[in-house]
């Protein structure tokens, strides 16, 4: 059977995410996770619809994209298929060709040790700027993060979208954008949270993301107030999200961030992560 290109309909994408789920195990190379749709889904159902990429060969998802971005696709394959040629070439021409990217300039964040990356290399991809990830073990009880935390229900909203905005502030969270993520498929997995310090102020806030089971957990996105930085909140933050995937059954979390933030990048550290080698995305110039 051919490998097919598709675009699924909205009430296709609970497919996608019951794929990305089974895909998830410990020691994987990271990977787009079911939380990573669940994230985009804050701009509603029809434009995570229009965002998601599928591969398929006789009804079965064999890879699946996320266009996070008009030049960025974050792509990743079915365990048994990272090194089928046929596959890796059928990526590989609708990534260079401008089925999946537009012309000029693009970014694709793919597996790694998939074959298609040989393929990119010899279609002209380069390599763009390295990120780290880290991981967590759940398998023991994770320490209590020091300050109170609450899980974000109707009443927070405006609470959690407000911190996200002060805290990356380029953001455009809004409650209407909590409220369509809430409704999306991934966040029955899902849960938000804030941390509040001793004067009763919310300081950080994080979305954890659960696979389900035994699978690996993402916490994405994480971050502080950016009147309250510099006492540890971020710290707290993660460890309390950490607590919560355990909670729901998560054998580990798992996140990555660009290395040049290595103010991030020593937040999750002392949280109880530990980086592994850097990784790289792929680009292309022209």
């Amino acid at each position: 059977m051919t490998i097919l290109l598709g675009r699924p309909r909205v009430d296709e994408l609970g497919d996608a995410v019951r794929a990305l789920r089974e895909w998830q195990y410990d020691g994987s190379p990271f990977q787009l996770h079911p939380g990573d749709i669940g994230w985009f889904w804050r701009f509603g159902a029809e434009a995570t619809a229009a965002a998601v990429r599928t591969w398929s060969r006789d009804g079965r998802i064999l890879a699946i994209g996320l266009l996070d971005g008009p030049d960025l696709l974050r792509l990743t394959i079915a365990p048994d298929a990272r090194q089928n040629e046929e596959l890796a070439r059928k990526l590989a021409g609708d990534l260079t060709g401008h089925e999946v990217l537009p012309a000029g300039k693009a970014f694709l964040e793919a597996i790694q040790g998939a074959l298609v990356h040989d393929l990119l290399t010899e279609n002209g991809w380069g390599i763009d700027e390295p990120w780290t990830p880290l991981r967590r073990d759940l398998t023991e009880p994770v320490e209590d993060p020091g300050v109170r935390i609450e899980v974000v229900g109707p009443e927070l909203v405006s609470t959690r979208t407000a911190v996200q905005r002060s805290a990356f502030g380029r953001s455009t969270f809004t409650d209407e954008r909590w409220h369509a993520m809430a409704a999306g498929v991934p966040y029955a997995d899902a849960r938000c949270l804030l941390a509040y310090d001793n004067d009763n102020n919310a300081v950080a806030a994080v979305t954890v993301w659960s696979a389900g089971p035994g699978k690996p957990g993402v916490v994405e996105p994480m971050g502080v107030h950016a009147d309250h930085r510099g006492h540890g909140h971020g710290r707290a933050i993660t460890l309390a999200g950490a607590a919560v995937l355990r909670e729901l059954g998560s054998s580990s979390v798992v996140v990555y961030t660009p290395s040049s933030n290595v103010g991030a990048v020593a937040t999750y550290k002392s949280a109880g992560f530990e980086a592994g080698p850097e990784i790289r995305d792929r680009r292309r110039d022209a």
